[in-house]
């Protein structure tokens, strides 16, 4: 037995912290199984398989600002540092694909900020959950983020901030749904968070609760509306058709 980083590094004649990176970022698997924890003891014969993400594709761009097309995998910051002279306008889990926005000078940035806070930008998600979904679900519930090493959110009545999802059926597969969802805040993992406490946690979250095995959590950005545009991603295979 060995730890999963060593023998990864080994085997793809890399570096151990390059290793731990890529399992990190949960690009690593062993056979169907995503490896997520770097020091795990494996197997010395275990064979390692590493899929990296689909290119960052530019859906919009003008004098002020960059929209993209984030595939899942990476992480926003990396969207932000590969487009010079642009800064985020808002952030996307690793794991969610979709529509990220960039500004490209200050005074943009600075209405986009303010449409944010106001609460005037449109935000349109695609996402499989567990259970079936028939009917529309509202959700008001307030969110308390822990930001201490990996962020975690939860629902606290007593001292987290508002937060509004409202959740529409879509399509049905056994016990999995396919459901629209769109949100009026943006708190850290709202959807995530909101879809696991009322029983549908997002297909391969198993941060919040998901006992199915996917890729990734299968969550898509499809739309996000500001300052008088819109912007839409393309629904990735995986979401498209779950099996």
């Amino acid at each position: 037995m060995e730890q999963a980083y060593k023998l990864l590094a080994q085997q793809k004649e890399i570096s151990n912290n390059k290793a731990k990176e890529l399992i990190d970022r949960g690009l690593v698997f062993v056979g169907d199984r995503q490896l997520k924890i770097a020091r795990a003891q494996l197997p010395e014969d275990s064979r390692f398989r590493i899929e990296m993400p689909e290119d960052i594709t530019v859906i919009y761009e003008d004098e002020d600002m960059v929209a993209v097309n984030k595939p899942a995998g990476i992480d926003s910051y990396e969207v932000q540092d590969s487009i010079a002279g642009t800064e985020l306008l808002h952030r996307l889990d690793r794991d969610t694909s979709g529509v990220l926005l960039l500004g490209k000078n200050k005074e943009f940035i600075k209405d986009a900020v303010k449409a944010f806070k106001q609460r005037k930008v449109s935000k349109e998600y695609i996402a499989w959950v567990e259970g079936v979904v028939y009917e529309e679900i509202v959700i008001d519930t307030p969110i308390h983020t822990i930001k201490k090493g990996k962020a975690f959110s939860k629902i606290d009545e007593r001292i987290g901030r508002p937060a509004h999802t409202e959740v529409y059926p879509d399509e049905v597969q056994g016990k999995k749904s396919k459901v629209k969802i769109m949100i009026a805040t943006g708190r850290t993992h709202q959807i995530r968070v909101h879809l696991a406490s009322v029983g549908h946690p997002v297909v391969g979250d198993s941060q919040y609760g998901s006992r199915t095995r996917a890729k990734r959590a299968l969550l898509h950005a499809r739309k996000i509306g500001l300052l008088g545009k819109e912007f839409v991603a393309p629904v990735p295979t995986d979401i498209k058709r779950y099996k």
